[in-house]
């Protein structure tokens, strides 16, 4: 299968210093692909090395199975949009969208009907005339776009376009940018250290730290299922128990601080070994165990009816803290001297009535599959 973009053992030195370590990568035709990470974590000197603004120290890069070491950015069937969009103030919207086909010494006909199209496909074709000093942030950002495609690269480069703008409208631009995407079908790659935008846009993500690539998947896998504790701790919030492995018969039993049993998904690790169990806090159900009286109710009996009804496995805590914010209700529990859970409830019907204050005894429960056990 030839890929729009591969990188093969990419390694990229500056000196002593590996800013890219070994990494290798598959980006299909069509693909939404994003480089997650935090600063200094090797992601803008990938993408620079794929438009050609680097030379990789080792490895290869190739462009629909092309190697393109001897080819400079300029030969290269990509373009890159960066978060200082560089929009020229003298020129009109239309003429800085033109520019680029300008240098090609393209027919002024192709030329109109190009920027034409690329103006219609990010909605800007009214402020054609318009120059850049009376655009908003997200208006300069959909020309900037609008450079970028009218060359009809193979691929686009994306380095944090969305980052000089508010929170409103880079939420706004996400989904923009996501639903373009699919409508030109063009190859996407998308540099972030912003786990939600991430999330929100790409077909694939992969995870960087230290040069290195941790994790290569869908959203949902990388949320769902991380390989390691890095990468749970990068894309959303996540609770860490840290224990010892007791059993692994059909499914993972973990002693926490040598007296809480937490249960967890089946794992291939060996009995005895020290590991962490990893419960998103949404994934954590609270049962208050005292009745509407105030008196409190038989724990081992409502673990048991919690099993057999759900599924589910349950260990006795306190809430320590109720935090509300909005569309849901945070709470602190506290389930060893030494351990605590973060649960977070949604506010929704009834549940908000039965607040549950800091004191309250409580059931802290959760399906088996949600609970993952992790080596580091």
């Amino acid at each position: 299968m030839t890929y729009a973009v591969e990188l093969v053992q990419v390694t990229k030195a500056f000196g002593d210093y590996t800013a890219v370590d070994q990494v290798s990568l598959q980006i299909k035709d069509g693909e939404f692909f994003s480089l997650l990470g935090p600063s200094g974590c090797g992601k803008t000197t990938t993408l620079r090395m794929i438009a050609g603004f680097e030379s990789p120290t080792q490895g290869e890069i190739l462009l629909h199975g092309q190697p393109v070491a001897d080819l400079p950015a300029f030969k290269r069937p990509v373009n890159t949009v960066f978060q200082n969009y560089a929009l020229f103030p003298h020129m009109t919207v239309a003429g800085n969208v033109a520019f680029g086909l300008e240098m090609l010494h393209t027919p002024r006909t192709e030329i109109n009907q190009r920027v034409a199209e690329a103006l219609a496909l990010v909605r800007m074709s009214e402020f054609a005339n318009r120059r850049p000093h009376q655009l908003s942030g997200g208006q300069q950002q959909r020309v900037a776009l609008a450079r970028a495609l009218v060359n009809r690269p193979e691929v686009l480069l994306l380095d944090e376009p969305l980052g000089a703008l508010d929170l409103k409208l880079r939420k706004q631009m996400q989904l923009e940018l996501k639903q373009m995407q699919s409508e030109i079908g063009i190859t996407f790659i998308y540099v972030t250290h912003d786990q939600e935008e991430a999330l929100t846009m790409s077909d694939r993500i992969a995870v960087m730290s230290k040069g290195k690539v941790l994790q290569c998947a869908a959203p949902r896998e990388l949320y769902e299922r991380p390989l390691s504790r890095y990468v749970a701790d990068f894309i959303g919030e996540t609770n860490f128990l840290d224990g010892t492995l007791i059993s692994s018969n059909g499914h993972a039993e973990v002693l926490i601080d040598g007296i809480v049993k937490v249960i967890a998904a089946p794992s291939s690790v060996e009995q005895g070994a020290v590991v962490t169990v990893a419960i998103r806090p949404e994934k954590l159900n609270l049962f208050s165990l005292r009745d509407e009286e105030g008196s409190l109710l038989d724990a081992d009996s409502k673990a048991r009816q919690l099993e057999a009804e759900e599924g589910c496995v349950s260990i006795q805590g306190t809430v320590r803290e109720s935090i509300y914010i909005g569309t849901d209700t945070r709470y602190v529990v506290q389930l060893t001297d030494k351990t605590q859970v973060v649960a977070r409830m949604q506010n929704f019907g009834t549940r908000f009535d039965h607040y549950l204050p800091k004191g309250e005894p409580v059931l802290v429960y959760w399906s088996v599959e949600n609970a993952r056990i992790l080596l580091d």
